[in-house]
């Protein structure tokens, strides 16, 4: 009797499932296969950078302090570039967009392995953040379009796809430098499959018709309170992912004294956290509602990081990571989800207002880390994460606002 309840259970999800799955054109399903791809060499693009990072500075001989400002480029490249690529998504619609800037940052990886000086390496860098968040925010755009067409939350699959990306692309970076291959082939090859793969996502995009503004429509608008506080949210949550990306290691290391072994396993509990949340976010909105969520995981971030923190064991240490990269996966996301809905502004310019506020935060939080561990130690200072994931909790009602 068991057995046969739950073969019919199974044969009705099955058939739900098929008839969801058929009641949506072939079309947007191979769009939202496009998006996935373009995600994902997002991610792996930039990741294959990532770990090729100490060879060029060993190449170049920089120090921390000559490195630090050639990496400052790439946030000033995506700052002035987010705003720009907004209005032009706006106007033009978001496939035209996405194309060039793919493909503008697949081969913008490869400058970076050929500059023989710090001078050149910083307009190198300048370009990379220009890509990239051009990428970010035109892609965001599509994926919006995309998500309103399949009438149910899909974002956190597309960040699910930049982090599996970003992930493949780390490892893979890794056992290259392994074998002794320098940046300049390494990254030429990436910047030759990313074009490719590229090319071959952007021709099932959705048409510039689908996320394209009305003939008149303004590409730059007052944001709205609802908007404000998106990008609160978006700041805290980037905030919160850059000092665990720059500070997770060095707190393990140094301030628990763990080894450089067991502390680079702190930003990997994070990021695989991260990673697996987004995997199951997109059910998990749809079962509890956005706002609900976001609440949720704002206190598992505050929570979980907090607690291991006045403990201060190693081991708790990275599930405390763990609890951030859990409750960070879904907020930006859904986050910018809702910039998509935003009533009195084009998609592509609520978007850009959002991912600006978050790239701020990712750009302020590593150095206020530091400022903060100087006075205080490291410990007491990455308690300005936990202070920012409680205050998404209290903002967490605007992600279901339209």
């Amino acid at each position: 009797m068991l057995s046969t309840c739950a073969t019919l259970a199974s044969d009705d999800i099955q058939g739900r499932f098929q008839r969801l799955r058929s009641s949506i054109p072939e079309n947007i399903r191979a769009a939202r296969l496009s998006v996935l791809a373009v995600f994902s060499l997002n991610g792996f693009a930039l990741a294959s950078w990532f770990v090729r990072i100490p060879a060029v500075q060993r190449e170049l001989s920089l120090s921390e302090g000559f490195l630090g400002l050639a990496l400052l480029g790439t946030a000033v490249g995506a700052m002035v570039a987010m705003p720009l690529t907004g209005a032009l998504s706006s106007r033009f619609g978001s496939r035209r967009v996405v194309g060039v800037t793919a493909l503008l940052l697949a081969f913008s990886v490869i400058p970076l392995a050929f500059a023989p000086s710090f001078a050149l390496l910083v307009p190198a860098m300048v370009l990379l953040g220009a890509a990239n968040g051009s990428l970010d925010v035109s892609m965001n755009a599509q994926a919006v379009a995309v998500e309103e067409l399949y009438r149910r939350p899909i974002m956190t699959s597309f960040h699910a796809a930049f982090s599996f990306g970003g992930l493949a692309g780390a490892v893979t970076g890794g056992v290259v430098a392994s074998l002794n291959i320098g940046p300049l082939p390494h990254l030429s090859v990436v910047g030759l499959l990313c074009a490719v793969a590229a090319l071959a996502a952007f021709r099932s995009l959705l048409p510039s018709s689908a996320d394209a503004a009305d003939e008149g429509a303004p590409a730059f608008a007052r944001p709205t309170r609802a908007l404000l506080g998106l990008g609160v949210i978006s700041f805290c949550v980037l905030l919160g992912e850059g000092a665990m990306a720059d500070w997770s290691a060095v707190y393990l290391n140094d301030t628990l004294e763990t080894g450089p072994g067991f502390a680079a396993a702190g930003y990997a509990a994070f990021s695989l956290a991260m990673a697996f949340g987004r995997l199951f976010g997109d059910r998990i909105t749809a079962r509890l509602g956005p706002a609900t969520l976001v609440r949720f995981c704002g206190a598992l971030a505050a929570v979980g990081l907090g607690v291991s923190l006045a403990i201060g064991q190693p081991l708790l240490a990275l599930i405390g990571f763990a609890c951030a990269g859990a409750g960070f996966s879904v907020v930006l996301p859904v986050a910018l989800s809702a910039a998509g809905r935003t009533e009195g502004m084009t998609v592509g310019a609520a978007l850009a207002a959002v991912s600006t506020a978050g790239y701020t935060g990712f750009l302020l939080g590593p150095p206020a880390i530091g400022f903060a561990a100087e006075v205080f130690g490291l410990g007491a200072a990455l308690y300005i994460v936990v202070a920012l994931s409680g205050a998404i909790v209290l903002l967490a009602r605007a992600v279901g606002a339209k």
